[in-house]
């Protein structure tokens, strides 16, 4: 009788530890698929950052990245920083993060979400530690500084 107890307690212990191996092949198989499926916003920012200075006049294809707002030359970088700190010096002074913040702005456009909803997005997305509100009147400068600045 024994024998039969210390058999069983065997086979469940076997199998408790297949299903335990199975679920750590699966649930690995999962996770790297959902990272790799989906990039973190800091490689999204640096992979940004680092395309968006293009060298040599990009071609028109170049001068987008996969979500089909344009990526900023020097020039068009410099017009929108300097528009921005006219409308309240606060906002440039992370310069990378203000041209993301735009972007996300220009996307907004690009979406055809309403023109109050751009504006309330755009108030929203530029308030924080440095500037820690907008009025109304900011935030539609801050809408136009970008649609003049790359975003047409």
């Amino acid at each position: 009788m024994q024998r039969k107890t210390k058999t069983w307690w065997g086979i469940v212990a076997a199998l408790v530890a297949l299903g335990g191996v199975v679920n750590l092949f699966e649930g690995g198989a999962d996770k790297a698929t959902a990272d790799n499926a989906t990039p973190s916003a800091a490689a999204s920012a640096s992979a940004a950052g680092a395309r968006e200075e293009p060298a040599a006049g990009p071609s028109e294809e170049a001068a987008q990245d996969t979500s089909g707002v344009p990526l900023l030359d020097v020039v068009q970088r410099e017009v929108l920083l300097r528009a921005l700190r006219a409308i309240e010096p606060e906002l440039a002074v992370d310069e990378d993060r203000a041209v993301e913040r735009s972007r996300n702005v220009c996307l907004d456009l690009r979406g055809g979400k309403a023109a109050a909803t751009v504006q309330i997005n755009a108030k929203s997305r530029f308030e924080d530690g440095t500037a820690p509100s907008l009025t109304e009147d900011q935030a539609a400068s801050i809408v136009t500084a970008v649609r003049s600045s790359f975003c047409e």
